[in-house]
């Protein structure tokens, strides 16, 4: 899984370029050739090539000038690791239904380059202050905007579906990863057993809802602000290429139950009755007593956000563990309390909550019996 790439662009340094480096020595002959290929008919200047960002995953993305003045978007991403079809299918998908996104310019598909839009510097995050909701609200109703045009273009049998299979594998890097890797529990016996009918349950409250396009990373990191200081008219968006067809709660509660900080939940429920409001509005809520119950609604936006939390949770330890990358398991707190704070709240999740506060208060575990751990 790729989820949490925030490949937003970052501002080359003003002292100069910092130019790529390759660990691949043939791969960047071939990038060079191709950069070469492609420059006249685009006015790139090649000199100018820079890091503008890194992803989680084996995909960056490089920064280039143009003779004009304007700046282009490399995505260098290997054929090996990386399938860059998804991106350029969403990417279409997208702009068909209104969404500011990136428009390819240049594809190599057998060596994974691509030549993008650029859709600036500055992401929806580093706007944001979470102590002055007022000042976000604007920003809020544009992603909510953009997010309810997404979903009325949503057609079945176009993007790959989010079942129970996928979520359920999801679901199982918390115990994978975060548990036993992270935090050396043995997942075994009766934690087991917790985990797994606690995850059907999941499952089965998810599946149950509408089915629509999901982004599945549609977060402020995600969202691009356009150049200047006037308030923007539009979003741009990114890191679509792992989109499906699944629930309609999943994006709206990865909006506001953010991986990199948290709102009060005040404002997370007010810009969720204003997403609720419009989706109602474009016949996205004709399910059970969707359309005339925001409580209703919002429950089933929690049982989303709790697995999409107890998946980050191992995403973010597997990132620590596997691919050296700590700085993002020190947001795992956060997870952590966002899945206690649903997980208290019903009580069919009361043994999650237990299990949890077992395992965070543990040393490495050998077995489980019920709210107890035996070394």
């Amino acid at each position: 899984m790729s989820h949490l790439h925030s490949p937003a662009p970052a501002p080359a340094v003003a002292s100069g370029f910092q130019p790529p480096a390759w660990a691949d020595a043939a791969r960047q002959t071939a990038f060079h050739a191709w950069l070469a290929r492609i420059s006249p008919a685009h006015g790139l200047r090649p000199d100018s090539v820079r890091v503008a960002s890194a992803d989680a995953s084996f995909r960056r993305y490089l920064r280039i000038d143009t003779a004009a003045g304007a700046t282009r978007i490399i995505m260098d991403a290997p054929p090996a690791h990386e399938n860059c079809a998804p991106f350029v299918q969403v990417a279409k998908l997208m702009h068909a239904a209104g969404l500011h996104v990136p428009e390819v310019l240049d594809w190599d598909e057998a060596q994974g380059f691509m030549l993008l839009t650029d859709l600036g510097t500055r992401t929806v995050l580093e706007a944001i202050d979470t102590t002055r909701p007022d000042a976000a609200q604007p920003l809020y109703r544009l992603a909510v905007a953009d997010l309810v045009a997404w979903q009325r273009a949503s057609r079945p049998g176009v993007l790959p579906p989010y079942d129970a299979a996928l979520l359920q594998r999801e679901l199982q890097l918390f115990p994978d990863w975060y548990l036993a890797r992270h935090r050396g529990v043995a997942v075994q016996g009766a934690l087991q057993d917790t985990l797994a009918q606690t995850f059907a349950l999941i499952v089965q409250r998810n599946l149950a809802a509408p089915q629509v396009y999901v982004h599945r990373d549609f977060m402020p990191r995600n969202l691009m602000l356009p150049p200047g200081d006037a308030p923007p008219a539009r979003l741009g968006v990114l890191d679509f290429q792992d989109a499906v067809h699944g629930p309609a709660t999943y994006d709206i509660a990865s909006l506001m139950r953010d991986a990199f900080h948290s709102w009060d939940e005040e404002f997370v429920i007010d810009i969720t009755v204003r997403y609720w409001e419009q989706a109602r509005k474009a016949g996205l809520m004709d399910f059970e007593d969707w359309h005339s119950d925001f409580g209703s609604f919002w429950r089933a936006v929690e049982w989303m956000g709790l697995q999409r939390h107890l998946k980050v949770a191992g995403i973010f330890a597997r990132l620590t563990l596997r691919d050296g990358k700590p700085k993002y398991l020190a947001d795992a707190p956060r997870f952590l309390a966002y899945i206690r704070h649903t997980a208290a709240r019903y009580r069919e999740l009361t043994p999650l909550l237990h299990l949890l506060d077992q395992v965070e208060g543990a040393q490495p575990a050998t077995g489980w019996a019920f709210g107890r751990v035996y070394m």
